[in-house]
């Protein structure tokens, strides 16, 4: 098993998920070379089209990916949390096309491509790790587009506390319904397509029907199921074991 003080232990969880790895790839990736960085918020980690030969893996504090329009507005495309290895892509494609940045204080631990590519062709199981954490992403994607697409404001917020919340249970940082929320109203607005108006209003809707309880940095959702209810969620997306 992973030890717990290895800044990896999270990513060992993550990749170990869907099937628990070998002892030896386990210890492998608890071996991976890396550079560890404490980032300030709302700072850039990656720029769209640039240089890449590192992939990262988020060890505390959220990230978020995003593209920028020419008149400077921007679209989230994925919110990432402890775990995470928010650009795998890099091992394949030459260049990112999206910027990551954090959206609170993080730390984050930046390992070489090239030692990355070494331990997938040395450990099958991982390299079926890190594509299945690939197709996940994808899925993920998906599922926001229809977001985008085709719900509704109410819809939409609910249906991204859902994922949100799930995916912090998975590695183990929620407290019953409670959970860690540091997301701004114009982060919310830049992923879900809205102005930061409307996502008041629709925060105060949830609220006031008694679904989810927002105060301070954290979130407690006081209804699940009617939360479930409001965003048609269903959490297949996400391929969570449990």
């Amino acid at each position: 098993m992973a030890s717990s003080k290895s800044p990896f232990c999270l990513l060992a969880r993550r990749l170990g998920s869907a099937a628990p790895l070998p002892v030896a790839a386990e210890r492998a990736i608890l071996g991976l070379p890396l550079i560890i960085r404490t980032i300030e918020a709302s700072r850039d980690i990656l720029y769209e089209g640039g240089p890449s030969d590192h992939c990262c893996v988020i060890l505390d504090g959220w990230t978020c990916c995003y593209q920028l329009l020419t008149d400077g507005r921007r679209q989230i495309l994925l919110f990432h949390v402890p775990g995470d290895l928010p650009d795998l892509q890099g091992l394949h494609l030459p260049s990112p096309d999206f910027g990551m940045a954090t959206v609170t204080r993080s730390i984050v631990a930046f390992v070489p491509h090239s030692d990355l590519r070494t331990l997938s062709d040395r450990y099958p199981t991982i390299a079926q790790a890190f594509w299945r954490e690939a197709i996940v992403t994808a899925a993920t994607h998906r599922a926001w587009i229809v977001s985008l697409g085709r719900r509704d404001a109410r819809q939409k917020l609910a249906h991204l506390i859902c994922e949100l919340y799930l995916r912090l249970e998975a590695v183990g940082l929620t407290d019953g319904r409670s959970m860690p929320m540091p997301l701004r109203q114009t982060d919310f607005a830049d992923a879900l397509g809205l102005t930061s108006v409307h996502v008041n209003r629709t925060l105060r809707s949830l609220r006031s029907q008694g679904i989810v309880d927002l105060y301070g940095r954290r979130s407690t959702i006081l209804d699940w199921e009617a939360l479930r209810a409001v965003a048609d969620f269903n959490p297949k997306y996400l391929h969570l074991t449990d």
